[in-house]
């Protein structure tokens, strides 16, 4: 059976209301919880992008049983690696061993504020693979002295480590960020219900090991309403990856979107209260293999109406998929 998560989405929500949301989607029976990690939100409308590990520390304390996620950080530039490491460490601590670190190469969107402007894709890649070889060096205890092609560590040593590090998951989008994810991850990550992003996940070494996709949805007993909210906040979506990770900032992302309709909208995310227009919008990921699915509820001020019909109605169809 697919595990059916909730998105803190920190993009459409402050950092208070994040907390109370995720209290509430444990409360009415989700799997997990993931969060994203932005500085920028996508459009302006969005209107936040508070920090995502302090939420997310504060998150920990006030579940008890709802795992988390961070989906995804980049530790390549806005924070160094051996940082990374000792806030997953202490939120591995914090959430009593419920915390799973979600990374990925980044966009150019929230990165380019520390100023070290945006490499290639394939620089990108070799960043975060050296990257997570610092990461788990440091969650083995002990010392760590690295010098690298691309960062240095001098002498760094994690005092607070959980019993058992947190899991590492690998963002992947192609051949190439699929063999790092094979190698070196405990668990995928994609956005899009594709089987060959998986099978490329396997043949590097990820054959069993847990999947977790992410999608979109737009609850509202008026679909007219959802509709126009998805549209308003979310329309950047179908831009894809080679898209989304290059703009630099919130007007980029207006301008690339403003020939997008509406319609278009409503075709790749399920907007309204039908039950199963929102089960049916779930089940590629399923059959492309997926374990684990977020859901992403578009809208920050809608979040507890949502969360409530889901407990309801969407959250015991899905359990059949």
């Amino acid at each position: 059976m697919v595990k059916i998560g909730y998105t803190m989405m920190t993009e459409q929500a402050g950092p208070k209301d994040l907390v109370e949301h995720v209290v509430h989607a444990e409360r009415v029976g989700f799997d997990f919880s993931v969060t994203s990690d932005h500085y920028f939100p996508w459009l302006d409308v969005q209107g936040h992008a508070p920090h995502a590990w302090t939420v997310l520390g504060a998150a920990a304390r006030a579940t008890s049983t709802i795992p988390l996620m961070t989906y995804v950080t980049c530790p390549t530039m806005r924070y160094h690696p051996a940082i990374v490491a000792q806030q997953a460490a202490t939120l591995q601590l914090l959430s009593d061993g419920r915390f799973r670190l979600g990374l990925g190469s980044g966009e150019n969107l929230n990165e380019h504020v520390v100023g070290g402007g945006w490499p290639a894709v394939d620089v990108r890649q070799e960043m975060l693979a050296e990257a997570v070889e610092i990461i788990r060096a440091l969650f083995a205890g002990g010392y760590v002295d690295h010098h690298g092609a691309h960062y240095d560590v001098e002498s760094a040593k994690l005092w607070d480590l959980p019993e058992w590090p947190p899991p590492i998951g690998i963002a992947v989008s192609g051949e190439q960020s699929c063999a790092l994810a094979g190698r070196s991850a405990d668990l995928v990550i994609a956005t899009e219900p594709d089987a060959e992003l998986l099978a490329g996940f396997d043949r590097h070494g990820g054959a069993g090991k847990p999947r977790v996709g992410q999608l979109p949805v737009c609850w509202d007993p008026d679909r007219d309403a959802a509709i126009r909210r998805a549209h308003e906040q979310f329309r950047w979506f179908g831009g894809g990856w080679k898209v989304n990770s290059e703009l630099p900032g919130t007007a980029g992302f207006a301008g690339a979107t403003r020939f997008v309709r509406p319609e278009d909208v409503a075709e790749a995310i399920p907007c309204g209260n039908d039950v199963d227009t929102f089960v049916e919008a779930v089940r590629p990921f399923v059959e492309a293999g997926f374990t684990e699915v977020a859901l992403i509820q578009v809208g920050g001020d809608t979040q507890h109406e949502f969360l409530d019909w889901a407990r309801d109605r969407l959250l015991p169809a899905l359990r059949g998929l």
